[in-house]
């Protein structure tokens, strides 16, 4: 089949766009009383049962290949869904959605670490650079000496969001390359979802939920537009784009075009929010963005693994 490059591209920056989004709309349920995990539940329940059709259509023939990869689903809903986001929206509670989403994408910089000490796989010369360069940015992020509020609860919160990320990308890597992308993420939401609500049902985790109007982008409004925008737009769409655009320009790739979900959630919450990280904050967050396109680049740079029936998925938060 003759891939368009053109169209890989732009269903790669549709779908960093609307994963971007999923801070602000999460921010307006969080600030009328939402818990974050009751939040993360929601969105990923409601995702989740949107591709189980799509999901189970693309399992047909192949009920083995699930069977083989319960034990993989289930660590991916727990580190990939439930940790990764849960830690994320509680972040979101605490700092601006640009810097949360920022201390995040250090888990990419964890891989580099796990690879290393785990499997001795010790990181070249232009991976080390992207390192340092996002970890020097982290400092500025964080701009301990400046102007900006400091939440060390909301930074753990942050730093535990990149501890699962980096889970997922470990795991993405070792997942069958026969279980459908699309059953990978609608199992793994399904078991994120299923994990977070047994968790709070036992009080270990807060549950709150109102059900009146929030605050969205200055206007009142029903809560049902947020939780629309968390699961159809920052799941369901966001999470299918995906898939085809790691389709037609390979997972490598589409996740280096995946980086530009930071620049659009900083302008989206710029616009909606009117919350914009300060100057030393924004030189911070281009030097982690720097040195994690850095360590993406020097992965373009090895030699592809074998071709896949289908590519895993990038994942965002």
């Amino acid at each position: 089949m003759h891939r368009r490059p053109a169209a890989g591209a732009a269903l790669a920056l549709l779908s960093a766009v609307t994963f971007a989004t999923s801070g602000t709309f999460a921010r307006s349920l969080i600030d009328a009383g939402w818990s974050a995990e009751a939040v993360v539940i929601v969105r990923v329940g409601i995702a989740a049962l949107v591709l189980a059709i799509p999901a189970l259509l693309s399992l047909r023939g192949r009920w083995d290949v699930l069977r083989r990869n319960t034990t993989a689903i289930a660590l991916f809903g727990l580190l990939g869904v439930a940790v990764a986001q849960a830690c994320f929206f509680n972040a979101v509670r605490y700092l601006p959605v640009g810097v949360a989403l920022l201390l995040e994408y250090l888990g990419i910089i964890l891989v580099v670490g796990w690879m290393w000490l785990r499997h001795g796989q010790r990181p070249r010369r232009l991976t080390v650079i992207g390192s340092v360069a996002a970890l020097a940015g982290l400092a500025f992020v964080l701009d301990l000496a400046g102007n900006a509020d400091f939440h060390p609860v909301g930074v753990l919160w942050g730093l535990g969001a990149a501890f699962g990320l980096a889970g997922y990308f470990v795991l993405a890597g070792r997942v069958d390359p026969r279980l459908p992308s699309v059953a990978m993420a609608s199992g793994g939401m399904a078991v994120g979802a299923a994990v977070l609500l047994l968790i709070g049902l036992t009080g270990l985790l807060p549950l709150r939920a109102t059900f009146g109007e929030v605050t969205f982008a200055g206007q009142r409004t029903s809560w049902l537009l947020p939780i629309a925008g968390l699961s159809l737009v920052a799941a369901v769409v966001a999470y299918l784009a995906g898939i085809a655009g790691t389709r037609i320009l390979g997972p490598r790739l589409s996740s280096f075009v995946g980086l530009t979900e930071v620049l659009f959630a900083v302008l989206i919450a710029w616009l909606l929010l009117d919350e914009l990280p300060t100057a030393w904050q924004l030189f911070g967050g281009a030097l982690i963005v720097a040195g994690v396109a850095l360590v993406r680049l020097d992965e373009l740079r090895t030699p592809p693994t074998p071709a896949t029936p289908e590519p895993a998925l990038t994942v965002n938060a």
